[in-house]
């Protein structure tokens, strides 16, 4: 597997492409759970296939990459990611997960997204491991797709990175005070911990999709809401989380700057950071986080680097 700081390239795999769709790359047919139950007692099905159901089920799409980080994170995983496509191509062919890629004008994507089947649920049931899913989740849309896989990614880095690196919550519930109506963090949240203090990050992932300026509007009243608002406990954070915004690349960063400033959706109780999908790549998350700061001089925002010396790998 190549490492992330080999990766050679100037636009995010989690971007947005003109005219994506995505397409089917799983299997037809039928196949009953009799013969998945023999495939179990021969060995062909083993508990490393259910480590890779139970990050299926967790993080709802994700690509094979991301499932050998975390399968290594957790000490369970093969011995190369061939290996492991091997096991994601059994569990494809048994109907327990199934498979999809992009396509635009650009061609096919160069990645496959993994999500849950009928099957894979039933065998995770028959396990006592809770699991939602519903056929309806597999036709979600490009765009909320993207912005899962974008922000496994940033929860991938943190939890490798990452020193004081401590939980993540793929995708944390959080209440809309006013409205009382409950909406998740598309990128998930981080907690880390560092001389038994901890701080609680909350990322949200904003893409180019159709009408994104208005849905990022909409979003940021309900955390402006949540903020404004906040006694602890709240969400289940004890203490006000960082809450980070997770753009496409640095120009998306400063036209969503732009949207929030506009618009009067500043949050008066947090400092607002901004990262992107490619930021997630460096040996050090250091220096990943952007703020945006008023040059008096000038009246005029500019972006200025944030470093933290909490989010070191030493």
């Amino acid at each position: 597997m190549v490492e992330d700081n080999k990766i050679k390239t100037h636009v995010s795999p989690f971007a947005i492409r003109e005219g994506e769709i995505k397409t089917f790359d799983g299997k037809d047919g039928y196949v009953s759970m009799n013969q998945i139950v023999h495939k179990i007692d021969i060995g062909h099905i083993t508990d490393i296939h259910f480590a890779i159901l139970e990050l299926v089920n967790e993080f709802e799409f994700i690509t094979s990459r991301q499932l050998f980080q975390l399968l290594e994170f957790k000490g369970i995983a093969p011995q190369s990611q061939d290996k492991l496509n091997n096991k994601l191509e059994q569990l494809v062919k048994s109907k327990i997960l199934t498979r999809y890629y992009f396509t635009s004008e650009e061609g096919k994507g160069i990645y496959r997204i993994y999500c849950l089947e009928k099957m894979g649920k039933y065998l995770l049931n028959s396990k006592e491991i809770e699991c939602k899913w519903q056929p309806s989740d597999n036709t979600k849309t490009v765009p909320m797709i993207k912005k899962r896989l974008a922000g496994n990614q940033v929860i991938i880095a943190y939890l490798r990175k990452v020193k004081a690196f401590d939980s993540y919550i793929v995708k944390p519930a959080i209440t809309d005070k006013i409205s009382g109506k409950t909406f998740k963090a598309s990128g998930g949240a981080i907690k880390l911990t560092k001389n038994r203090k901890s701080i609680q990050f909350i990322f949200e992932v904003i893409r180019r999709e159709p009408e994104w300026e208005k849905k990022l509007v909409d979003r940021m009243k309900q955390y402006k809401e949540f903020y404004e608002n906040f006694v602890p406990g709240d969400s289940g954070f004890h203490s006000m989380p960082q809450l980070i915004l997770v753009c496409e690349d640095d120009k998306h960063m400063a036209e969503t700057f732009k949207v929030i400033a506009m618009k009067a959706l500043q949050i008066e109780q947090i400092k607002l950071y901004f990262t992107t999908d490619l930021k997630q790549n460096g040996d050090t998350l250091t220096d990943t986080l952007v703020e945006f700061v008023l040059d008096k001089e000038k009246n005029k925002y500019k972006a200025k680097t944030v470093e933290l010396k909490l989010l070191g790998i030493e």
